[in-house]
Formats: C-alpha cells, sequence, structure tokens
C-alpha cells in the first residue's frame, strides 16, 4: 500500500473517531442545556457548539492541517452536505425500497459519511481538491 493510501486510510479512521466524539459531545452539550432553556434552543445550541468542536478535531487530529478563518466559515457546508444526503437517502429507503423507517435514518447516515469525508478533506486540507484530480493521471489512468 503507498504512502497516500494509507494516509488517506488513517483519515478516514481518524474522521469516523472524531464522528463518534462529536456525536457524544453534541448529546452531552443538549442534555446539560435541555433543562435550563426550551429543548429546541438547547438543540441548536449544543449543535453549533459540537459544530466548532468538530472543526478544530477535524482540522488537527483527522487531517493534520491548520485551521483558518476561511475554512472554520465553509466548514458548516460539510453538515449542509451531511444533511442533504442523508435526507435524500432517508427518503429513497423509504419509499422506494420500503425499508423501515426505525432502521433507514441508520443506513441513510452511514452512506452520507464518504460524502462529508470528502466535503470536509477538500475545505480542510490545502490541495486535497488538486491531489484527488491528479490521482488517476497518477496511477497511469485516463481522466475524465
Amino acid at each position: 500500500m503507498n504512502s497516500s493510501r494509507k494516509d488517506q486510510l488513517g483519515q478516514i479512521f481518524r474522521f469516523a473517531l472524531v464522528g463518534g466524539v462529536n456525536t457524544g459531545t453534541f448529546f452531552g452539550i443538549y442534555l446539560l442545556l435541555h433543562p435550563w432553556m426550551p429543548y429546541f434552543a438547547a438543540y441548536s445550541l449544543a449543535f453549533v457548539l459540537a459544530m466548532v468542536g468538530s472543526f478544530f478535531m477535524n482540522t488537527y487530529f483527522t487531517y493534520r492541517t491548520r485551521p483558518t478563518w476561511k475554512k472554520f466559515f465553509l466548514f458548516p457546508l460539510t453538515n449542509v452536505t451531511n444533511y442533504v444526503v442523508q435526507s435524500a437517502g432517508l427518503y429513497a429507503l423509504v419509499a422506494w425500497a420500503g425499508m423501515d423507517t426505525r432502521i433507514a435514518p441508520l443506513v441513510a447516515a452511514v452512506v452520507a459519511i464518504p460524502f462529508t469525508f470528502l466535503i470536509s478533506r477538500r475545505i480542510l486540507v490545502p490541495g486535497a481538491a488538486r491531489d484527488e484530480e491528479s490521482e488517476p493521471a497518477a496511477a497511469g489512468g485516463s481522466r475524465v
């Protein structure tokens, strides 16, 4: 396995780990805030705080890059991507595939992970988009 592929697998593993920590952080903050404010306000504040934490964990731990204001303000696009892919996946799994509505959200969330990973990588890693575009040509494949 070449170094680039090994680095990407490490990033994917760290991304999943950060996702787990971030989910726990979000839920913990939500539970702490819930007694003191309306549930939706607690949810929204916990979501924003967890997203800020996710930005720094992904910057420093997952991709090992330097945070910038530009990256910080673009990072919410990863959450928008995640929401859109999960929502479309949920609809398709339930309406078209007939999947149980209790299971479909989990499957849709798993399906969204690669999309969210790629978007966050493009935002947080300088030159990631150029590297991904040049990989097929560098490997001897053709670019479309």
